[in-house]
């Protein structure tokens, strides 16, 4: 596959600024003449200008160029940066043919062990981030970062994309999460709809006030995909339905941040962004700018083998008085996160281990003879 002719090359006007020498531009590899050579990369900067999933998105294809211009301004992190930028896809001749691009692409570099990292364009391109997974013949489990649940029968598809994510055919959804919703812009019928499905949403308040047990559910995922309307206005007002509440900026990194340590998540999309709504001093791709950074310094601190049978990991047995009669917990050495089986007996097409993330909490709940929450929803997903 020849990916330079998917791409469009960053603007020159970035080649003109001078950065310092510990500047994150200086330790990636950027698309500017020559696309860039993929040999030992491990992310790739995917900047989307596709907007017509949207009613009103006409500043979206600035904003590629405004998270760029605070992205390559911060300093390098830690780790031996293996990063190239891109450019920008193109956009196809039609709203349906950017969707395929999006696939093609996400599809070919997850097949060379590299990960997307998708930004700019409308939330509802995350449908194509979640068609590349077609390929990999398993199910995957997808998180959403969405003040609303865009699951709406009528309007634009970026009202309804993530019922097109839960109801595509063929079906190789394992999971799907949604966090950080508000509970006024939902209709109670859609989060419904998700707890009939054994799906998982967890509303802004609820997060907020626990926001350490959301780390396994970010730790589940295969793909995150985030709409900037999920952090308040007062940090990232440029978008056009931004909102007074929702994460503050710093919750948004270390979303991100749990995500780039997570070992088995192979993409992240972060959308929505509109410079025209943006205050003077572009706060909006300053907070995803920053998203971004974060997410790859969480990439280069990722330390479990997720081997649970090495001695990496502590194995805990729990035992129970109902059924199941015990629950088997592992707790890595490393990170000291934690991890618990789930059992399941039923042929299926798909190959995958039922070793799912928790929390210590759920571990000192199977220690009380509860039976965690997390376990029983994974169970009912598994049967």
């Amino acid at each position: 596959m020849n990916l330079s002719e998917y791409f469009d090359p960053i603007s020159e006007s970035f080649f003109n600024v001078s950065y310092a020498n510990n500047a994150f531009v200086k330790s990636i590899q950027l698309h500017q003449e020559i696309f860039p050579d993929l040999r030992g990369i491990q992310l790739a900067l995917i900047g989307l200008t596709e907007k017509r999933g949207v009613a009103k998105g006409d500043s979206m294809e600035a904003a590629v160029f405004e998270i760029r211009e605070k992205l390559y301004a911060l300093k390098k992190g830690d780790g031996l940066y293996k990063i190239a930028d891109l450019g920008n896809l193109k956009n196809g001749a039609s709203y349906k043919d950017t969707i395929q691009l999006i696939k093609e692409v996400g599809a070919f570099l997850m097949s060379q062990q590299i990960l997307p990292i998708f930004f700019g364009g409308s939330h509802d391109l995350d449908f194509g981030q979640y068609l590349a997974y077609e390929a990999l013949e398993k199910l995957i489990s997808v998180v959403t970062v969405d003040a609303k649940i865009d699951m709406e029968d009528e309007g634009a598809m970026a009202d309804c994309h993530s019922q097109s994510i839960i109801l595509h055919q063929p079906n190789y959804l394992f999971n799907y999460s949604h966090l950080a919703y508000q509970s006024f812009l939902v209709d109670k019928e859609l989060t419904n709809a998700l707890e009939k499905l054994n799906f998982e949403h967890l509303r802004l308040g609820l997060l907020k006030g626990n926001f350490k047990e959301v780390e396994p559910v970010i730790r589940n995922a295969d793909m995150l995909s985030i709409d900037v309307t999920a952090i308040q206005s007062s940090d990232a007002p440029g978008a056009y339905d931004a909102q007074p509440f929702g994460l503050s900026g710093e919750d948004a990194c270390q979303l991100c941040r749990f995500a780039g340590m997570n070992e088995k998540l192979s993409s992240i999309g972060i959308y929505g962004y509109q410079p025209y709504y943006d205050d003077a001093r572009n706060k909006t791709a300053s907070v995803i700018a920053t998203m971004i950074w974060y997410f790859i310094d969480g990439f280069y601190e990722r330390r479990d083998s997720l081997s649970f049978a090495s001695s990496d990991y502590i194995k805990y047995t729990v035992s129970l008085d109902d059924n199941p009669a015990f629950i088997v917990f592992y707790k890595s050495k490393r990170s000291e996160k934690w991890w618990m089986e789930v059992p399941f007996h039923t042929e299926n097409k798909y190959d995958r281990n039922h070793i799912i993330p928790c929390s210590y909490l759920d571990y000192q709940t199977a220690q009380k003879g509860e039976i965690p929450e997390r376990w029983i929803n994974a169970q009912l997903k598994l049967f």
